[in-house]
């Protein structure tokens, strides 16, 4: 699977190491490379400095011929524009958004932009442990 992952974060550089470690082609963007310094040692995917709601660098990063793009820096509304720019102009089938304001995710995730909200699963994990 081709995947382009927009945010080099601790979960972006992780998720990036993990489908890097299974064999998928995967593409990191981040405007910033000094993130790229998490990225795993003998990482094989590409990483490239960009801003994910910029056409011009989602082609450098072949968002043509991918087959996902997630999006998870730490701004909702760049996490947001970038999945409706993936989904909606280039017709990348599965765009996963992460998207820390609830209420927001929950609108998005019903507008059929796949969205997760660290923030709803960590409170539920947390009541779920509360309550064990």
């Amino acid at each position: 699977m081709k995947i382009i992952i927009m945010g080099c974060g601790r979960v972006g550089a992780r998720l990036a190491g993990l489908l890097d470690a299974e064999g998928h082609s995967v593409t990191v963007l981040d405007t910033d490379s000094y993130s790229f310094r998490r990225l795993p040692t003998g990482f094989k995917g590409k990483a490239l400095v960009g801003n994910g709601i910029d056409e011009e660098a989602l082609k450098r990063a072949g968002i043509q011929q991918v087959d996902a793009f997630v999006a998870v820096t730490q701004g909702d509304n760049r996490n947001i524009m970038a999945a409706q720019i993936a989904k909606h102009i280039f017709g990348v089938k599965r765009v996963i958004c992460r998207i820390y304001d609830p209420l927001r995710q929950e609108i998005y995730q019903s507008l059929g932009i796949e969205s997760l909200s660290p923030t709803s699963i960590f409170a539920d994990l947390l009541k779920k442990r509360l309550e064990s």
